[in-house]
């Protein structure tokens, strides 16, 4: 399963040792703004180059109003910054009918697609139907609704099989985590405090000192006949 993280703070686009190579880094005007970025087009290209800087190999980028024209305005200057920085760029709209007209402006650029946002069954049949690439439930947002939302995370794997990735967000846990990869989800988007949080272990912490104390006893055994 590919991680991408989830945070607009280029200078926590690192890989943490012990960490697994990121697949790149998604945001949202709501992570723009907490980075302390203004959503415009200016910080998109700034973005960009930042991640061709770091070696990132995909930048996923919310377009913030649902405007064809202003989408076509963007794209246009977008794509040239990314082929310049070498990362892929991801365009991420909303998963909503209101949003269809820039969906397919976004497309007459062949540029992939994530629906974000996605909340219950129908409206990934309605993703499945307009071939973007990728959908991304919030799984920690739907949890707090009271939804299950393993059902709708089964339901979005099944759809792989076609071709429409599941990219996984709001990611809270562990646990999540590891459900994740067992199901066989393509990708999830995990935030800078959770990898540090998971690269160490109390329990692998524990079984280390374990190991060096009865190293340091052996040294006191008389030796092998």
């Amino acid at each position: 399963m590919k991680l991408y993280l989830d945070t607009a703070n280029p200078a926590l686009w690192v890989r943490s040792e012990g960490a697994p190579p990121l697949a790149g880094v998604t945001t949202n005007p709501t992570l723009i703004r907490r980075a302390d970025y203004p959503v415009t087009l200016e910080t998109y290209h700034h973005l960009l180059i930042k991640a061709g800087e770091r070696g990132l190999s995909e930048l996923m980028l919310q377009l913030p109003r649902k405007d064809p024209t202003e989408a076509h305005q963007w794209l246009a200057t977008l794509l040239p910054t990314a082929i310049k920085a070498k990362t892929r760029l991801v365009i991420k709209l909303p998963c909503h009918a209101d949003w269809l007209s820039v969906i397919e402006a976004v497309k007459t650029f062949e540029c992939p697609i994530l629906l974000t946002g996605l909340s219950n069954p129908m409206q990934l049949l309605w993703a499945k139907s307009l071939g973007v690439q990728y959908v991304a439930p919030y799984l920690g947002r739907l949890e707090d609704d009271g939804r299950d939302s393993w059902a709708l995370v089964g339901a979005c794997i099944a759809c792989q099989q076609e071709g429409l990735k599941l990219v996984a967000a709001s990611i809270r846990s562990e646990e999540a985590l590891s459900r994740l990869i067992a199901l066989g989800a393509y990708a999830a988007t995990i935030s800078p405090s959770l990898v540090e949080r998971l690269i160490r272990d109390p329990l692998t912490d524990q079984a280390i000192r374990q190991f060096e104390a009865d190293s340091q006893q052996s040294l006191a055994s008389p030796a092998i006949p």
